[in-house]
């Protein structure tokens, strides 16, 4: 693939807390973050997202009473798992891998989601009312970017969304899917069939890095 001006790379989620030892691990997330920083290498442009959660967040278990992680509620906007505590703002979870930090440094932005307790947030650009913006998209069309490269945690929740999302608002969209890790196996081949309906294509790092 032609990596040019108009392309960026989406870097999402790269936090300790989807990490081995973090208290909502990806398996195998922490071993993806020395290639996301060669892939980072490839780009003029890179973008990294962050869940960023207060303790009260509506999308933690912990603030269910009986609630178990992993099971789904009713709430005003749909259907919302329910989580580990994650991600909570300031804590050492919040942070970015150590690895990944020359991704980091070279982004030239980090979008936060999630802030706002009452909604949860998957996508990069849109709260999980799918009506709340984060802003990124209108970003990416200020930077002249058409089409966006998605690398990150996790494959069938955040990373997923985003890809769809991008589509959605326009953009080309390609999920580098050994850059980036899942959660569960049913959840990613759900992922994949949806990226399949909506045209976002998956791709090899080793296609980008050529």
């Amino acid at each position: 693939m032609q990596i040019g001006p108009t392309d960026v790379l989406l870097v999402i989620d790269p936090q300790n807390d989807f990490c081995e030892g973090g208290s909502l691990a990806v398996a195998g997330g922490a071993g993806i973050m020395p290639l996301i920083n060669r892939l980072a290498e490839r780009f003029s442009r890179v973008v990294v997202t962050q869940d960023w959660h207060t303790p009260d967040q509506i999308s933690f278990a912990s603030n269910h009473s009986g609630a178990a992680p992993f099971t789904e509620i009713e709430v005003a906007y749909g259907r919302q798992m329910l989580w580990p505590d994650h991600c909570i703002q300031g804590s050492p979870g919040a942070d970015f891998h150590p690895d990944v930090a020359p991704t980091v440094r070279k982004a030239l932005a980090v979008i936060r989601k999630g802030y706002n307790p009452a909604v949860d947030s998957y996508s990069g650009f849109f709260e999980n009312d799918h009506r709340t913006p984060t802003g990124l998209a209108g970003l990416l069309r200020d930077l002249g970017v058409s089409r966006v490269f998605l690398a990150g945690l996790a494959f069938d929740y955040c990373v997923r969304f985003t890809a769809e999302d991008a589509v959605r608002e326009g953009f080309e969209a390609v999920v580098i899917s050994d850059a980036s890790r899942a959660i569960a196996l049913h959840s990613e081949a759900a992922a994949k069939d949806s990226f399949r309906a909506l045209g976002v294509v998956e791709s090899g790092a080793a296609s980008v890095l050529a």
